[in-house]
């Protein structure tokens, strides 16, 4: 095996260790960590400027589901997209967000995400325990 491909292969499988991927996942991801090695190896980095002059692949209507997000730079659907910008399309999320117009105010994670994780909150009273922390700390 090519030293290339070892290398992409190390990263593919410390990324589905912690990311649940089906099997057309981790071949696709591969070609392209594998791509972009040999391209980093031949002296060319990739910069993401190519992706900043294409059309989205997903509307923006879309791009926000209740059970994923989908990436308007490439139409992969997850359930957060923050750090497959980072790590696919080498772009921070404001960015993404001024590429493709998307506000602020809406998240880069699904709706069902998004209330899993409020609810783990609740549960863990973690708001409950961020007021009594805030009030403390004002006494001091």
């Amino acid at each position: 095996m090519s030293k290339l491909l070892e290398m992409a292969v190390g990263i593919v499988s410390a990324h589905a260790s912690t990311t649940t991927m089906t099997k057309e996942d981790l071949i696709a991801e591969l070609a392209e960590i594998h791509a972009t090695l040999k391209t980093m190896e031949s002296g060319d980095v990739p910069t993401g400027e190519e992706d900043k002059e294409q059309e989205p692949a997903v509307s923006m209507k879309k791009a926000f589901g209740k059970d994923k997000v989908y990436c308007m730079i490439c139409g992969k659907g997850m359930t957060t997209l923050g750090r497959h910008l980072r790590m696919i399309h080498h772009i921070t999320p404001q960015e993404y967000r001024k590429q493709f117009g998307i506000p602020r105010t809406q998240a880069l994670a699904s709706k069902a995400y998004s209330e899993q994780r409020k609810q783990m909150a609740i549960e863990r009273g973690l708001g409950e325990k961020l007021a009594a922390a805030r009030a403390a700390k004002k006494k001091v």
